[in-house]
């Protein structure tokens, strides 16, 4: 499975891709930290101050690789565990200038087979 989430380009933001891509993520961070959660969930944790890091491995100017830290924050109010810890993840990026979307592809999560009785 692979999960992917489209954030709207702001028409404002101008200057190269990185500034593009950093001031997109700021703008709409509730966003970026849902997406994440999807992947950090089944570690029972959510992803919370997710930042753009760098982008990496641009294949052209609408398709490339960039890296996203955040904290994974576990929680559970009846066993009162409250941690943080830092993490980074790698995903794919496609954007679409005339559109104004940015859509993020994460990474394929193998599906789990079944079970041995």
């Amino acid at each position: 499975m692979q999960y992917t989430w489209n954030f709207k380009l702001s028409h404002d933001i101008k200057g190269d891709l990185k500034h593009i891509l950093r001031e997109t993520f700021s703008h709409q961070q509730k966003e970026l930290e849902i997406f994440l959660s999807y992947y950090t969930k089944m570690d029972g944790a959510v992803a919370e101050n997710a930042t753009f890091e760098k982008a990496i491995e641009p294949v052209s100017n609408t398709s490339g690789k960039l890296i996203l830290r955040f904290h994974k924050v576990f929680y559970n109010a009846c066993l009162n565990i409250h941690e943080t810890e830092k993490d980074q993840m790698e995903v794919e990026y496609k954007i679409d200038w005339d559109g104004s979307t940015i859509k993020l592809l994460g990474p394929v999560i193998e599906e789990r087979g079944m079970d041995d009785i």
